[in-house]
């Protein structure tokens, strides 16, 4: 197997992503609130004449929100149409993933069980697989 993971920290705790969903990593500076948004968008930035749809990471798994002050880290993921920007406490590495992911046996922690697709051996940690359409999705996604 040879697909490539993103390694982020998000809510203090070490994730995988499949890089292949990733358009990049950036460093926001500055975002307009979206009233009325969901309570998961954080609000809208611009990224090359771009208008991006900010997600709170912290807020998307029910913990809290993220500061929005300053650079802030964030993945470019295209999903539904639309380009977001979701935010991050911080971004890693790229790495080979070296076997295919496990299936998750017993719940992971409130908000990640939503999000979590697998398990992965990275750097001789293991780290939830993330979705990053499902973190985009917030957490009424799974209500409705």
């Amino acid at each position: 197997m040879s697909d490539l993971l993103l390694i982020v920290k998000l809510a203090g705790r070490r994730i995988a992503l499949p890089a292949s969903e990733v358009e990049g990593v950036v460093e926001l500076d500055g975002i307009t609130p979206a009233p009325r948004a969901a309570g998961h968008v954080a609000g809208l930035s611009a990224l090359r004449s771009r208008v991006l749809t900010v997600i709170d990471g912290l807020a998307s798994l029910e913990f809290g929100r993220a500061p929005v002050e300053g650079l802030l880290e964030a993945i470019i993921v295209p999903s539904g149409g639309h380009t977001y920007a979701l935010l991050v406490d911080s971004v890693e590495d790229v790495i080979v993933a070296q076997r295919p992911p496990a299936p998750i046996r017993t719940p992971v922690g409130a908000g990640w069980d939503r999000v979590a697709i697998g398990t992965i051996d990275a750097d001789k940690d293991l780290l939830l697989l993330v979705d990053p359409h499902l973190m985009i999705a917030g957490p009424t996604a799974q209500a409705a």
